[in-house]
């Protein structure tokens, strides 16, 4: 079979690093890949890698596995201050394509038109949010090229681009006052001891039956008569109010071990029964958070959470089917998401392709499952992950079509140490990709979406 033509713009040396130094003998670190069967609220996204008992050296033949779970990688908490790299311009192609291999001088010459370019995208999204009428499509375009850190920023057109906020500046006071009041009564309801439930319920029944609210029983307690057995904390019964309390503590625990938003994954957990809370979600809510918590155009901090809560909702409905276990073999679930990326990678680069699925036999589940259902969070540092999230909530089509560009590219622009390299080699960089210049992905899969509509 003929390869496809590789376009001039992937030839030239810029795209591609200096090829590594003679590989050494490598023991991976030992695999945890989940059954089929398995119970996704209670399994973590575990980070794939491959278990041997001794060095490997040549390429090993591997089955397509199950649904793999990647354990993020554990990340330090980011820094209140941080430093956001420039944007994507028009001088990205002058970068390498590894991060690491990435010439100083050459971020020391567009250093200052990135700075240029950041505060004229900076002044021209201030000016749009200050209309009474936002047009969301030039919002869109300028977001597309990265957010500036100006203040509070970020945090507005998130929650725009999110549709969180209406494009009539008039009328963000009345949803705002509409949603925060929701969420804190979602909170009152769905986090409630059965105990104070059963109170409630017996107040309620006494203003029915005398209408005075006197509970001759002893101020709200149930006797022991009136105790239901739906009501009582050893049923077990699917409608039990203790029964449901403890599955909802088995969810704390596990959320507990994660991440200190406990409160919003516990209610969505609990709002969507059909998916929980798989491990790994914190990874997606936690930029959420953080761009909010951190407005300094908001007077209440603490309505941060209600925003991230919704914002959430929002992000997750455009990627949910990755999550839903019983949709991992149809269309929509996670196997069809990823068997998607590799005939992008092979429209695009059929060598590469063929090198990685073919010859050393890199199944792409092995890597692109956490880079896909992660949002890329757990293969950049956070600066670098609030810009790339700044392309993905932007893009009219929908971030999951952006999403496969971006790993596309990241693919591409590591090619010739990919394509030098043999199964063990090639998997170790996949799962522990390397520095790069993120202005430069962005303009590779910007290339990839133009390439893609010729």
């Amino acid at each position: 079979m003929a390869k496809n033509h590789v376009p001039d713009w992937l030839n030239n040396s810029l795209w591609s690093s200096r090829s590594p130094p003679p590989q050494q003998s490598l023991t991976p670190a030992k695999t945890s890949i989940d059954s089929e069967d398995m119970n996704r609220s209670t399994n973590s996204v575990v980070k794939s890698s491959v278990s041997t008992e001794s060095s490997v050296n040549m390429p090993v033949p591997v089955p397509p596995p199950a649904v793999i779970r990647a354990e993020p990688r554990p990340v330090p908490p980011p820094s209140p201050k941080v430093e956001i790299i420039g944007p994507l311009n028009s001088s990205s192609s002058n970068c390498r394509s590894d991060g690491e291999n990435g010439s100083s001088d050459s971020s020391t010459t567009t250093s200052g038109i990135s700075s240029t370019e950041d505060i004229s995208r900076q002044a021209q999204l201030s000016q749009e949010l200050s209309r009474k009428i936002i047009n969301l499509g030039e919002v869109r375009r300028l977001a597309s090229q990265g957010i500036p850190d100006g203040p509070g920023i970020r945090a507005i057109v998130w929650k725009l681009l999110l549709g969180y906020l209406p494009t009539e500046k008039a009328l963000w006071p009345t949803e705002l006052a509409k949603k925060r009041p929701e969420y804190k009564q979602f909170k009152e309801e769905l986090l409630m001891n059965p105990s104070e439930i059963a109170r409630r319920l017996e107040k309620s029944a006494s203003l029915e039956n005398d209408g005075t609210g006197t509970d001759i029983e002893g101020k709200g307690v149930l006797s022991r008569s009136k105790v239901t057995q739906e009501e009582h904390p050893l049923s077990l019964g699917k409608s039990s109010i203790w029964n449901q309390f403890f599955q909802d503590t088995e969810i704390i625990e596990q959320i507990d071990r994660d991440d200190a938003l406990r409160i919003i994954l516990i209610i969505f957990a609990k709002l969507n029964p059909g998916i929980r809370y798989v491990q790994g979600m914190n990874e997606i809510l936690a930029p959420l958070f953080y761009v909010f918590r951190n407005d300094p155009n908001e007077e209440d901090p603490a309505m941060a959470e209600a925003d991230t809560f919704f914002c959430f909702v929002e992000l997750l409905s455009g990627f949910r089917d990755n999550f839903c276990q019983q949709l991992d073999n149809s269309v929509v679930g996670i196997r069809s998401t990823i068997t998607r990326l590799s005939q992008l990678l092979k429209e695009h680069d059929e060598e590469l392709w063929r090198h990685l699925e073919v010859t050393t036999n890199v199944n792409p589940q092995f890597y692109a499952f956490r880079w896909i259902t992660l949002l890329l969070t757990q293969e950049f540092n956070f600066p670098d992950s609030l810009l790339i999230w700044d392309t993905l909530l932007s893009d009219p089509e929908g971030p999951q079509e952006t999403l496969l560009r971006i790993c596309c590219a990241m693919l591409i622009i590591v090619r010739r140490r990919l394509l030098a390299g043999d199964f063990t080699s090639n998997l170790k960089l996949l799962q522990n990709y390397p520095s790069s210049n993120i202005s430069h992905l962005l303009y590779v899969a910007n290339k990839l979406r133009v390439k893609s509509a010729g």
